[in-house]
């Protein structure tokens, strides 16, 4: 999807504000104050606006909101993904290798209603096996979720044309789905049905490109770069679908589209954050009644047990840097 630079082509006024979301923020913006009045009117109105859309920019506005929310947008998609990555990149320093339900309750942590589903789907990218016992590092997991999150609609379409054409149906009947809820896609014991015959036939590469193609042209979606997904399919003769799905994920040029991760290289680097933690903990660790080494921790859960999806903006945006690299909450929060 391209987007429009209001400042170096000048464009309608209906046509930046669609591009943007603009409208969309500002509906969520004034419905958030007629919901929490005396909160923030204590502040003023023009204070209220400025914090809400900073935190739009910052990315910081998907935390603790609902499910529909966070998938409301593209920005809101990749700022979730983004927040997800931050607030728990140690897990993928320290090694760590997490189940789907264990990532499941990491989501959930940050809203409450993300679905199992999505979990399974983006776990299903990572390896063929049981999507509910298979154990996978962060790194995978993440640039799995992310395609999936981020190109939902596409690739649900994608899935049924890949099935279709499994099924021997024509290659010119490209099929784009009326509904883009979570619960069109296909479920995942629905897919183990179809498994075995997927594994031992796949579909043409060149057909399959070819349906894409089409697929792009019709999709009002946000979809992967052709020349990506083109690149992928000319690799092999015959492809599988998750195996395609893997490929793409790993593909840097995805990455960069979407622009919410760094590189795989480097997406365990970020000394700023790693600073700001240290300062955290270094600070919870001097307060009075700290008396054990497990007090910085200690203190990291209880101002993450008092966040609330329903705190107002502010209390939102000092979650940022408490959250980041926080993993210790995995094994004892609750959802």
């Amino acid at each position: 999807m391209t987007r429009v630079n209001r400042f170096n082509s000048p464009v309608p006024d209906h046509e930046y504000l669609a591009d943007g979301d603009v409208l969309f923020y500002l509906r969520d913006a004034v419905t958030q104050l007629l919901d929490h009045q005396q909160e923030y009117t204590t502040f003023g109105l023009i204070r209220y606006f400025a914090e809400y859309f900073s935190s739009v920019k910052n990315s910081n506005h998907v935390l603790f909101r609902e499910y529909n929310y966070i998938r409301a947008t593209p920005h809101n998609r990749a700022s979730f993904i983004r927040v997800f990555w931050r607030c728990y990149r140690q897990i993928g320093k320290s090694g760590d290798l997490l189940s789907t339900l264990e990532y499941r309750s990491l989501l959930q942590l940050l809203c409450p209603d993300f679905p199992l589903e999505m979990v399974e789907l983006a776990a299903r990218v990572v390896q063929m096996e049981d999507v509910i016992d298979c154990l996978m590092s962060f790194s995978d997991f993440l640039y799995a979720l992310q395609l999936q999150f981020y190109y939902q609609e596409f690739l649900n379409s994608v899935l049924l044309i890949y099935q279709d054409l499994l099924a021997g149906k024509s290659p010119n009947i490209v099929i784009v789905p009326t509904s883009t809820s979570i619960d069109q896609l296909p479920s995942v014991a629905a897919e183990d049905n179809s498994k075995e015959k997927q594994q031992q036939d796949g579909v043409d590469s060149s057909t399959l490109a070819q349906c894409i193609d089409a697929l792009c042209d019709r999709s009002k979606h946000s979809h992967p770069p052709r020349s990506c997904m083109r690149e992928v399919l000319e690799q092999t003769n015959k492809v599988y679908y998750y195996s395609f799905q893997m490929s793409l994920a790993k593909h840097p040029s995805i990455n960069q589209t979407i622009g919410a991760l760094p590189s795989r290289a480097e997406v365990l680097i970020d000394p700023e954050m790693d600073q700001d933690l240290d300062k955290l903990i270094a600070q919870i660790s001097v307060s009075p009644g700290s008396n054990s080494s497990g007090s910085a921790v200690g203190g990291l859960k209880e101002v993450q047990r008092r966040a609330s999806p329903r705190r107002n903006i502010h209390h939102r945006r000092k979650i940022e840097v408490e959250s980041d690299g926080s993993t210790e909450e995995t094994d004892s929060s609750e959802n």
